[in-house]
C-alpha cells in the first residue's frame, strides 16, 4: 500500500509549525510529536507481515533477506521472549525527526521501497540477536543498551547487522598507497569495492612521487598527484552502496610534499574544471615543524618524495621531519620548493574558508601519546578525522610475485547517549555491553577483498566507541558549554569511559585467551599508558559536577592501580577501543545533540527529498534556553579546551568542528590551527561558516 500523499504532507506541515511561536513566546514542539504519530500511522500502513518474533525472522530468512545463522544460535523461546521484551519497553522516537530518519532510511523495506518489513523493534531484534552471537544473555543486554537509547550503534551495524545482501557494519577504512603502478592499482580497486559496502574511504597520498618527478630516468615527466585524486573522486562517485548511501572518500597528503600547494588549489572556488575537486574531502598531514617555521618567520621547504626515497631509502611520509628537515633541506640532490611557512598556514585558512577544506591531522601531537608507538606509526586519519591507527605499507608485486601484505586501518563505531547513561546511573554496565556489541562487528567481518584491511581487523581488533549528546546533557542541568564546570564534568565522564572500556577489553581477551598482536609491545604492557592515573584521579572536584556523578561508581587511583596489573596479566583484546565520530545521523534517532560538539541551531533544518524537516533540540525548554548557546557564537578556543579535556582520555581521536563568522580573517583561523596544536587535539574536521554548505559523509557518523 502506499503512503497518501495528502496525510504525507500534514505531518511535515505540522513538523514545520513548531518554528512558529506560542502564546507564550516559545517553540510549539507539541506540534512536532503530532507530526511524528501521524508519520508513525502511516508507516505502520505499509508494514508487512502480521507474523512477529521468530516467525518473522524464519520467513525473512527464507526470502533470503536475514541470515538464518540466527535461527540456529537461539531457540524460538528465547527470540519471542526477546521480541516481547522489547515491545514491553514501549519505545517511541522523540521526534518527528527520528521516526522519519529511521523509518525511512534504516529499516529494511521492499525493491520498490512500498512495503516495509521492519520497524524499529525488528531492527533492534535481529541486531541484537546477530551480534549476541548465540548468548542470549549478551543479546538481550545489546537490546536493552540501544532501546533504552544508552548505545547507539553507528549508521552501518544499525542498518545492516543481520541482513544478507547488503553492505557490511564498519564504518570507515584507511588506506596507503605506495609509489608504483601496482600499488596505485590496488588501491583504487580496494578503495571501490569498500566504498560500495557503504564505508567511508581516506587513502594517504604522501609517497606519490610529485609533478615533474623521474620515471624510469627520464627527468621532469611525472603528473603528480592530480590524476590520481581525479580517478579518486570518479571512482567514489560510481561505486554507492546501492543507492543508500553514496560513496564517500577523503585524499590525504603530507604538508611536506612538493604538490601540497597544488593539493590546495584543487578546492579553489574558481579552479580550472581539470584541477577541481568537487566531492572528495582532502586533508592535510602537517607537523610541529611546520608551525616552528611559522612562528620564525621563515621559508619552507617541500621536497619531491621520489629523490627522498631514492637517497635515504625511506619514504618522506616515514620520516621524522622534525628531526631530518633541515639535513633534507641541505641535500642539493633532493628536488624542492619554497613558501613562507606562514603564508602557508593562511593560504589553509583561505582555502578552508571557502572551501571547508582541508582536514588538518596533527601528526606528532597523535605519534606522541600513540600506546602503541612500539609497533607502529600513526600516518593520517579518516574521512571524519577521529580515527588514528596505526598503518603499514603493503608491496603489491606483479602478478607472479607473491604480496607483501601489511595492516591498513578499519574501524566500526557506536556511541553512549550521555544523557541516558548518566541518568542509568551506570557507567560500566553500558560501556561493558556497548564494547561487547562493537567486539562482534569486528569478529563477524571478514573483508577478503580488502586484505590489508582484514589483516589489521583480525590482529588489532580496532573498535571506536564514541558519544553523542555533551551540549543536550549540560544545557538540560543548565551548565553553559564553554565552562570549566563542563570540562570538568567531560573530564570525570570520559575518564570513567576510559576505564570501564580498558577493563571490558581486558575481560574479554581473558575469556578468550587472546590479545592483539603485539600487545607486549605496548604503553598498555609496559604501564607507561597507566601512570597520570596513579597521579590524577580525574573525579569531581566542583559540587555541582559531584552531585551530577552522585550515586555512579567511578574508577579511583587505587581501582587504575589493579587494572593496570590485570592488564599487564591478561592483555587486551583490542588495539584501539575509544573514538567519537561526528554522528550527526544517529544523534537524530538517539534524540541527541550529535558527538561532543555544541549545536548550530535551537530548531535545526534538514532537507529532505522537496521537503524541510525541523528537528528541536532535546531537553529543549524555556528555561534553559540560555544553556543552548549557538557554536558560532561561542569562543572557539573554549570548544578547542572542551576537545582537549575529552583527548586526554581518548586513545583515538574527536571529530572537532570549527565554527566561524566568514569575516573571520585567515590569520586569526591560522591561529586557532596552532592552539589546538599546542593544546594536543590530533585532528580538526571542518571549518564551517555560516554561509557555506558542506556534504557530509554519513558513512562514519556513529
Amino acid at each position: 500500500m502506499e503512503i497518501n500523499y495528502h496525510e504525507h504532507l500534514i505531518d511535515i506541515k505540522l513538523n514545520n509549525q513548531i518554528k512558529l511561536k506560542d502564546k507564550t513566546d516559545f517553540y510549539q514542539l507539541d506540534k512536532d510529536k503530532i507530526a511524528r504519530d501521524i508519520f508513525l500511522a502511516n508507516f505502520y500502513k505499509n508494514y508487512q507481515f502480521d507474523k512477529k518474533g521468530y516467525e518473522k525472522i524464519k520467513e525473512l530468512s527464507d526470502l533470503k533477506l536475514y541470515n538464518p545463522i540466527v535461527l540456529k544460535w537461539y531457540s524460538k523461546q528465547q527470540i519471542d521472549d526477546l521480541y516481547d521484551f522489547l515491545l514491553s519497553t514501549n519505545h517511541l522516537f522523540d521526534s518527528y525527526m527520528a521516526a522519519k530518519k529511521f523509518l525511512n532510511e534504516y529499516v529494511l523495506k521492499s525493491v520498490d521501497k512500498n512495503i516495509n518489513y521492519e520497524d524499529y523493534f525488528d531492527r533492534v531484534l535481529i541486531l541484537s540477536l546477530y551480534l549476541g552471537r548465540g548468548n542470549y544473555h549478551i543479546a538481550k543486554d545489546i537490546a536493552t543498551e540501544i532501546i533504552n537509547g544508552r548505545y547507539q550503534p553507528a549508521t552501518p551495524t544499525m542498518q545492516d547487522a543481520g541482513r544478507i545482501n547488503s553492505g557490511e557494519m564498519i564504518s570507515c577504512f584507511l588506506l596507503e598507497m605506495d609509489d608504483t603502478l601496482n600499488s596505485i592499482n590496488y588501491v583504487l580497486g580496494t578503495s571501490l569495492h569498500l566504498s560500495k559496502i557503504g564505508g567511508g574511504v581516506a587513502v594517504n597520498l604522501s609517497k606519490i612521487r610529485s609533478r615533474g618527478s623521474s620515471l624510469r630516468g627520464v627527468r621532469n615527466i611525472t603528473a603528480g598527484i592530480m590524476p590520481i585524486l581525479k580517478l579518486l573522486e570518479d571512482g567514489f562517485s560510481f561505486a554507492n552502496k546501492l543507492d543508500q548511501r553514496n560513496g564517500a572518500g577523503a585524499a590525504y597528503l603530507n604538508v611536506f610534499h612538493k604538490d601540497v600547494l597544488e593539493f590546495l588549489d584543487t578546492k579553489k572556488i574558481n579552479a580550472d574544471e581539470k584541477h577541481r575537486i568537487q566531492f572528495l574531502s582532502l586533508g592535510l598531514i602537517v607537523s610541529d615543524k611546520m608551525f616552528e617555521l611559522a612562528k620564525e618567520n621563515k621559508m619552507m621547504a617541500t621536497f619531491s618524495p621520489y629523490d627522498v626515497k631514492k637517497y635515504y631509502h625511506k619514504d618522506l611520509d616515514d620520516l621524522d621531519i622534525n628531526k631530518d628537515y633541515q639535513k633534507l633541506v641541505d641535500d642539493q640532490r633532493i628536488a624542492k620548493s619554497y613558501i613562507s611557512a606562514r603564508k602557508l598556514l593562511l593560504k589553509i585558512a583561505k582555502t578552508q574558508l571557502e572551501s571547508g577544506y582541508p582536514y588538518i591531522m596533527y601528526k606528532d601531537n597523535a605519534n606522541k601519546v600513540h600506546p602503541l608507538k612500539n609497533i607502529g606509526q600513526i600516518k593520517m586519519s579518516n574521512l571524519c578525522t577521529e580515527i588514528f591507527q596505526l598503518q603499514e605499507t603493503s608491496i603489491i608485486n606483479n602478478y607472479d610475485e607473491k604480496d607483501l601484505i601489511k595492516r591498513d586501518v578499519l574501524c566500526n563505531l557506536g556511541s553512549l547517549n550521555i544523557a541516558k547513561v548518566m541518568e542509568n546511573k551506570d557507567i560500566e554496565k553500558t560501556v561493558s555491553v556497548a564494547v561487547e556489541a562493537l567486539t562482534a562487528v569486528t569478529d563477524l567481518s571478514e573483508l577478503k577483498f580488502a586484505p590489508g584491511i582484514n589483516k589489521a581487523n583480525k590482529e588489532l581488533h580496532a573498535i571506536g566507541l564514541g558519544a553523542l549528546n555533551l551540549h543536550g546533557y549540560l544545557a538540560k542541568n543548565r551548565i553553559n558549554y564553554e565552562s570549566a564546570t563542563a570540562r570538568e564534568f567531560a573530564s570525570v565522564f570520559f575518564s570513567a569511559v576510559n576505564f570501564y572500556s580498558i577493563k571490558k577489553s581486558m575481560e574479554i581477551a581473558k575469556r578468550k585467551q587472546q590479545k592483539f598482536i603485539d600487545f607486549d609491545k605496548s604503553e598498555y604492557a609496559n604501564g607507561n599508558y597507566f601512570k597520570k592515573y596513579f597521579i590524577n584521579d580525574f573525579l569531581p572536584k566542583e559540587e555541582l559536577v559531584k552531585k551530577l556523578f552522585l550515586g555512579i561508581k567511578l574508577p579511583s587511583i587505587s581501582d587504575w592501580k589493579e587494572l593496570a596489573v590485570n592488564v599487564k596479566k591478561y592483555g587486551l583484546y583490542h588495539g584501539y577501543r575509544l573514538a567519537i565520530a561526528p554522528n550527526q545521523s544517529t544523534a537524530y534517532i538517539a534524540n541527541a545533540t550529535p558527538s561532543v560538539m555544541p549545536i548550530t541551531s535551537l530548531i535545526e533544518a534538514r532537507t529532505y527529498a522537496n521537503s524541510i524537516t525541523y528537528y528541536p533540540m532535546p531537553y529543549l525548554r524555556k528555561d534553559n534556553v540560555l544553556f543552548y548557546k549557538n557554536a558560532y557564537n561561542m569562543d572557539q578556543k573554549k570548544i578547542i579546551d572542551m576537545v582537549a579535556s575529552i583527548q586526554e582520555h581518548v586513545d583515538q581521536g574527536i571529530s572537532t568542528i570549527l565554527y566561524v563568522d566568514s569575516s573571520i580573517s585567515t590569520k586569526d583561523l591560522a591561529k586557532l590551527y596552532i592552539y589546538a596544536n599546542k593544546k594536543g587535539l590530533k585532528a580538526l574536521y571542518y571549518t564551517r561558516t555560516k554561509n557555506l554548505k558542506i556534504e557530509e559523509c554519513e558513512s562514519c557518523y556513529a
